[in-house]
């Protein structure tokens, strides 16, 4: 085990500018937000649930560490973002000094975040994979030239930005006896309806459904109090 901590590469100024840079890239192109809040709450998630199935801390950390990193790859180009990402993660962490199984846990699990390509490979890459995909949230929507201003013609303009702004409350949690694990989704229907959520987010879903099966879980999903899967 190396001392390559979650804390130490989440203070490291070279990181922090490849999430920045990625960022601000995605921002331009008209995506949805992708800096700190969002690769830290996958952190934090991923570490959750990993830790919630009793894996041990060090695998743990790892999972926080892949979640921190797993978008980097933006600032090459969205398209193919997991693997570029992974490639800099490889090398980012080998000059830190990260033992090589530890770094390949990690690059798995970044290559294998994207629905074009993911597959839950590892605990690791199904955690981050749960982590990143149940990130719906009203604060990810952004104007172009600032804070997003809700109005009807911006609303209208872009599916996205209607599903995530329409997301008043989320949260992932497990079932009391840890057999499923369960994103739970306020949404204002009155900005988009739940066809148009499965209409932009069915896919991750299925792949969250099958993340959560590689971790011996069910994934389930309500919408509005109302079970969906």
């Amino acid at each position: 085990m190396s001392n390559v901590t979650y804390e130490y590469i989440r203070r490291n100024k070279d990181i922090q500018t490849y999430i920045n840079y990625a960022d601000a890239a995605l921002n331009t192109i008209g995506y949805t937000e992708h800096s700190n809040a969002h690769v830290e709450r996958a952190a934090a998630t991923a570490y959750m649930i990993l830790d919630t199935l009793g894996y041990d801390a060090r695998t743990c950390e790892l999972a926080q560490i892949a979640g921190y990193m797993h978008d980097i790859g933006n600032v090459v180009n969205r398209i193919d973002h997991a693997q570029s990402g992974a490639v800099m993660a490889f090398r980012l962490l080998d000059r830190l000094g990260m033992p090589a199984d530890e770094i390949a846990q990690i690059v798995s699990a970044i290559g294998n975040h994207d629905e074009a390509t993911a597959v839950p490979v590892t605990p690791i890459a199904a955690a981050l994979i749960i982590a990143d995909k149940s990130d719906v949230r009203r604060s990810r929507v952004r104007g172009r030239d600032g804070a997003f201003i809700p109005s009807t013609e911006n609303l209208a303009r872009d599916i996205h930005d209607r599903v995530n702004y329409a997301a008043e409350r989320s949260e992932l949690k497990f079932s009391e006896d840890k057999s499923e694990l369960i994103l739970d989704l306020t949404i204002d229907l009155d900005i988009s309806p739940v066809m148009e959520y499965f209409e932009i987010f069915l896919s991750r879903m299925d792949l969250c459904r099958r993340a959560a099966g590689y971790l011996g879980v069910t994934f389930g999903l309500i919408i509005n109090k109302a079970r969906i899967l």
